[in-house]
């Protein structure tokens, strides 16, 4: 079994990154089958990349599909020709081992999607106030995720796998959720892996387990301009805006239901630590991203 590695980029800023992103692909004690670089409407930044990396296993291409990320993920499976595909961030850099621990998990037929922790790298340094609860505010691993292998819901995109017949099965990415440009959404995978799982339910195949592998490591670029609250702000609004999206899609109750664990769980232990330890502004910025998340949830579904 292969699985075929697929990158998107949408900035020429973002270039150094990219390379870097690729570079660690090309590096993994487990060789990818290829590597495919999709970039998302950049006609610069396609050429570049068509520069650098003219020949296999490296393929470039531009996204074929609408533009965002959506798109550009779908444009890559469509390309793909091992059986797992598996999703690095363009600003990601994955450590030796991640793709080898990734495909561990299919040994088991049961797996249809498999992703690890995403480990924030700080470009400037962390606020006191940060909670790490909301370390998914910039796209990374937080407190509360497993600590061992376990069966979720879903998996963080930045850092991700999946069975690539499934995938194409379900419908691929939604390219009406998810993150265009700089637009702080998200959510496009958790809604794939509900409908996956269910595509998968309802016709009674055995793959319907998504696993989390926290030893499939990749480090995140967190730039200073997100470890801000005006950041902080936008981006739990519209993760509620965005929950919304895929609440329309499969029903609230799949898509909430990782969500309730955490509020009645995770962030009463957080705000209870930061209060221990003496870091009130912690403890108000976990009340206050709960609801604003809120707020996005409630605001959107109203709008319809």
């Amino acid at each position: 079994m292969e699985a075929s590695v697929i990158v998107c980029a949408y900035d020429l800023g973002r270039w150094d990154r990219t390379v870097e992103a690729v570079r660690s692909v090309l590096a993994q004690d487990t060789a990818a089958a290829e590597v495919l670089v999709v970039i998302d409407h950049n006609p610069e930044l396609l050429e570049r990349a068509m520069e650098t990396w003219p020949d296999l296993p490296v393929r470039v291409a531009p996204n074929s599909g609408a533009r965002g990320l959506s798109g550009a993920r779908n444009t890559g499976v469509g390309m793909a020709s091992s059986e797992i595909v598996a999703f690095l961030d363009d600003d990601a850099v994955a450590e030796p081992t991640w793709l080898g621990h990734l495909m561990a998990a299919y040994s088991d037929e049961s797996v249809v999607a498999c992703g690890g922790r995403v480990q924030p790298v700080f470009g400037t340094a962390r606020p006191g106030w940060w909670p790490a609860e909301f370390d998914w505010v910039v796209g990374c691993s937080y407190v509360g995720l497993p600590t061992v292998r376990a069966d979720v819901r879903n998996v963080i995109g930045a850092n991700m796998s999946a069975r690539r017949a499934a995938v194409v099965e379900a419908g691929g990415f939604q390219e009406g959720i998810g993150r265009v440009g700089t637009r702080p959404v998200g959510c496009e995978e958790t809604d794939l892996l509900i409908r996956l799982g269910q595509r998968c339910s309802v016709a009674g195949k055995a793959g319907a387990r998504v696993v989390y592998e926290p030893a499939a490591v990749v480090h995140h670029w967190v730039p200073p301009a997100r470890m801000s609250w005006h950041y902080f702000r936008a981006r739990c609004l519209a993760e509620g805006f965005s929950k919304a999206q895929v609440a329309a899609s499969v029903g609230s109750d799949r898509a909430l239901a990782s969500e309730r664990s955490y509020t009645l769980r995770v962030l009463p232990r957080g705000m209870a630590r930061a209060v221990s330890h003496g870091a009130p502004l912690r403890a108000l910025a976990i009340v206050s991203g709960l609801a604003l998340t809120t707020a996005g949830y409630v605001g959107a579904r109203m709008r319809g």
